[in-house]
């Protein structure tokens, strides 16, 4: 695909792809090398991002972004290197940014479009409103687009991303001039908040203890603790709600220290102001110092499901087999939000079934005494998303006075069968009283 892209593409263009790939979808079952995409696409720069956190780049990309051989691992990231300190071509964290800074993105006529197709995507499988998790300002602008032409299909509550490659002073900068705060917006497009990202993915979370495959690397926390603290105390003075990516229980355990220390400067703030994103490791002592502090946390199931056998490699079995364990959550007294984050899938049943059963794509089971009923998961699911938007009096449930949000599927969730749910699929979606998803025609007038 890159080689086509790059035959097709003028000399010095950048070649980029989705987000949405993963290498266990190759035939390989790895990741393209450097050498390979210089190959492929020998007079273009090549940016191939997976996920939020990893992105593999040729020689062109390295060098229209000034990373050369002797170039420093920036903060909270990792140049990839070979074992004689040629650079691989793998991007890790704050490396990712640093040369997808230089990568143009699609304008926002092309992004609004798409917004409008990808949003028909999700309604098709039943999804009413999306939390978006990272954006920037220009991304903010393409969505109003795609608000005004009536393009989406869902209801979307953005995030703006705080980057921690910005100084303390620019990070408050950034926000002050943001000119609006927490929940400025409509039914259709209503900003959640700002989000922050304490530490990588698989490969770059922060850890308590050494990576599996790897004795020498605990992860990287990309934020100064008490920076951040700073950054937040003037957020949350300004009515901003804030998310922040910890993944590993090192990232979480910082985290709590950080949010503890802005709930003691600013005095109570509402639930779902403080909010911990994954926390897929952490211990009985971290998840009870979360619900003492009031601070609220979101799990995604597709990351295990997705990335189990990345986990099992490079975190080993027994921190695989807690990862997320929503069981654990709930019976520490926490309030829980359940969603996909960036990954697939995003079938919302398929996400039901793995919380159900904690099966993977390619991992096997992980941690069955995790598994949660499906009443649970569902009501995470529903009820636990409208707190986390703070929406519950207005969305979560089909009750009289809310808005008009629902999708009926072809058998009964709760009565089906756990592994029938990984592919059930919905006969139709309502948002707001309108069809977004009608293939059979049940609600023609």
């Amino acid at each position: 695909m890159v080689a086509d892209a790059a035959r097709a593409a003028e000399p010095g263009k950048w070649i980029l792809t989705s987000i949405g790939w993963h290498e266990s979808n190759l035939a390989e079952n790895r990741l393209p090398t450097l050498a390979e995409l210089d190959a492929a696409a020998p007079d273009n720069p090549v940016l191939a991002r997976r996920g939020g956190h990893l992105a593999v780049v040729n020689s062109a990309a390295l060098q229209a972004a000034g990373v050369g051989a002797d170039t420093p691992d920036p903060p909270g990231g990792t140049i990839g290197r070979l074992p004689d300190g040629s650079r691989n071509g793998v991007l890790e964290g704050g490396a990712v940014y640093q040369v997808a800074a230089f990568a143009p993105g699609p304008g926002r006529a092309e992004l609004a479009a798409a917004l409008g197709t990808t949003s028909a995507a999700y309604a098709a499988l039943g999804v009413g409103t999306i939390r978006e998790p990272m954006i920037d300002l220009d991304e903010l602008l393409a969505y109003q687009d795609a608000r005004d032409q009536d393009l989406l299909r869902v209801r979307v509550r953005p995030m703006i991303r705080v980057g921690s490659e910005l100084t303390e002073e620019a990070a408050i900068a950034l926000i002050d001039g943001l000119g609006a705060r927490s929940g400025f917006g409509d039914d259709g497009l209503r900003i959640w908040g700002l989000k922050f990202v304490m530490d990588g993915g698989v490969e770059g979370a922060a850890m308590e203890q050494p990576y599996a495959n790897d004795p020498g690397n605990s992860g990287h926390l990309n934020w100064d603790p008490a920076a951040m603290t700073r950054v937040c105390v003037e957020a949350a003075g300004r009515g901003w709600r804030i998310g922040t990516h910890a993944v590993g229980d090192r990232a979480v355990r910082t985290l709590l220290d950080v949010y503890e220390a802005v709930a003691a400067q600013m005095g109570p703030l509402p639930p779902w102001t403080l909010v911990i994103e994954h926390a897929m490791l952490s211990d009985a002592a971290q998840r009870d110092r979360a619900v003492r502090g009031g601070f609220n946390v979101t799990v995604q199931h597709p990351v295990l499901w997705n990335m189990g056998s990345e986990m099992l490699v490079a975190w080993g079995p027994e921190r695989t087999s807690r990862v997320t364990p929503i069981d654990q959550w709930l019976a520490a007294g926490a309030s829980l939000a359940a969603g996909t984050d960036i990954v697939r899938p995003f079938n919302p049943m398929t996400n039901v079934w793995g919380m159900v059963t904690r099966g993977t794509k390619s991992a096997g089971i992980q941690g069955p005494e995790h598994a949660i009923s499906v009443g649970t998961a569902l009501e995470l699911y529903t009820m636990g998303t409208a707190r986390l938007n703070h929406e519950q009096d207005r969305l979560g449930s089909i009750t009289p006075g809310k808005l008009a949000d629902l999708v009926g599927y072809p058998a009964d969730p709760l009565a089906a069968d756990p592994d029938d749910l990984a592919e059930l699929t919905p006969a139709f979606t309502i948002v707001g009283g309108r069809a977004t998803h009608d293939p059979d025609k049940r609600l023609a007038p």
